[in-house]
């Protein structure tokens, strides 16, 4: 039982310690916000209209750089099998 003891002190100490790091962080303070029923700084709706409004903003930006890599990709492929078909000199 001893044993049992002295292995949970420690855990107890480093867990109590983090958790005291996270409650004291931002996302700390905005979770009891949340709990406290508040709506944070920015309000509701408005808040969450531009944020669907960044995000939709984000995925278009993600879908140009995934078509410049691609074309990227294509011209770096092309440019390879050039230089595998050129004759030898």
């Amino acid at each position: 039982m001893e044993g049992v003891v002295a292995l949970l002190i420690p855990i107890v100490a480093v867990s109590g310690f983090f958790a005291w790091m996270i409650a004291l962080s931002p996302v700390g303070k905005a979770f009891a916000e949340r709990l406290r029923g508040g709506t944070g700084p920015s309000g509701g709706a408005a808040a969450t209209d531009a944020v669907l409004q960044e995000l939709e903003q984000l995925r278009h930006e993600v879908a140009e750089l995934a078509e410049r890599v691609d074309f990227t990709e294509r011209l770096l492929a092309k440019q390879r099998d050039g230089e595998r078909l050129a004759p030898p000199a």
